[in-house]
């Protein structure tokens, strides 16, 4: 968890209806059902050979489980099950998948005897770990993210997840209302004066009595998100290539000015809800311009903010409601 913690659109996930674990549905999105032999390349130029769509999908990374969830195919597998659960509610799990361990270390003994047809991961899985899981089954590694084009990794994440399981029609259908939510967002942005409105995103965590920021720069999912609705990222720190994120101190956040900043917490997770504990009668966070006009805005929880589409469209909704209240 803390790693992605330092490095979740709700209707549309909803409206699926997800039967037993290993299986994918609704059938009418399994248009390329009877296609025969698929080759896919993976992130890390190695080919994966499947006979046909993949029923039973392993997922090591909470982004490639939305990404099987809003597509209409029930994991079989998922690493950290129960933090899945917490930190991303816009995709939410309808079957019992098996829980695999952590996204860093995934049991291979859990995998195998699982026995996918599929497993998918991202390049944040150790190479060795990769390895691995390519002697239990074919696996299919997604880039991690892409800081110069987070969401059109996004997007191609998807796009070959649904190539594997034979949903590229639903996964279009996704992409359509992604882009419908990210221009009805921007409307009433406008609408409601906030175009070009400095909007700064930042997490943040407690370890040891000391609280660190990371500050979402345009690099980041979020970031990029928040580009499209029409507002400015006031962030000028450099964030990591991959995520597009930054690491700061309370100090750092005085360089923001009058702005209008935005977290994501977690009741269940009280470590990473610095802004109302650690730092509630800290004189520096008082004295912050935008915490003493009141432009703190704490987003709902479960809106995973390196997952996909369903994320994503319930991030719009959030920002939308926050700053049209």
């Amino acid at each position: 968890m803390r790693r992605l913690l330092l490095t979740v659109a709700a209707a549309t996930a909803a409206a699926l209806t997800l039967g037993a674990c290993g299986t994918t549905e609704p059938a009418a999105d399994r248009t390329e059902k009877s296609a025969g032999h698929l080759t896919l390349t993976g992130a890390s130029g190695t080919k994966v050979e499947l006979d046909g769509p993949a029923k039973k999908v392993v997922g090591t990374e909470w982004n490639v489980v939305e990404h099987l969830v809003a597509l209409g195919v029930a994991p079989a597998g998922v690493a950290d099950v129960k933090g899945y659960r917490t930190w991303d509610r816009a995709a939410p799990l309808k079957n019992e998948p098996k829980d695999i361990g952590t996204r860093g270390e995934p049991s291979m003994d859990t995998v195998a005897a699982i026995a996918p047809d599929l497993i998918v991961a991202t390049s944040d899985l150790p190479k060795a770990a990769l390895a691995q899981l390519r002697k239990i089954a074919p696996v299919l590694d997604l880039k991690a993210a892409d800081a110069t084009d987070p969401i059109g990794q996004m997007t191609a994440d998807l796009d070959l997840i649904a190539k594997a399981t034979g949903t590229t029609q639903r996964a279009g259908e996704l992409k359509k209302g992604f882009e419908a939510k990210l221009a009805e967002g921007r409307r009433k942005l406008e609408q409601a004066g906030h175009k070009g409105t400095e909007f700064a995103f930042a997490d943040g965590y407690v370890k040891s009595g000391q609280v660190s920021i990371r500050p979402y720069t345009s690099g980041s999912l979020v970031g990029a998100v928040n580009g499209k609705l029409g507002l400015r990222n006031p962030w000028t720190v450099q964030g990591d290539p991959g995520y597009g994120l930054a690491t700061t101190d309370v100090e750092g956040l005085t360089k923001l000015g009058d702005v209008e900043f935005a977290y994501i917490g977690s009741d269940d997770d009280r470590s990473a809800t610095p802004f109302t504990g650690a730092l509630a009668d800290n004189a520096v966070w008082k004295s912050l311009p935008f915490v003493k006009a009141g432009k703190v805005h704490r987003l709902p929880d479960g809106v995973w903010m390196f997952g996909g589409t369903a994320s994503m469209e319930s991030y719009v909704d959030s920002v939308v409601a926050a700053l049209t209240k």
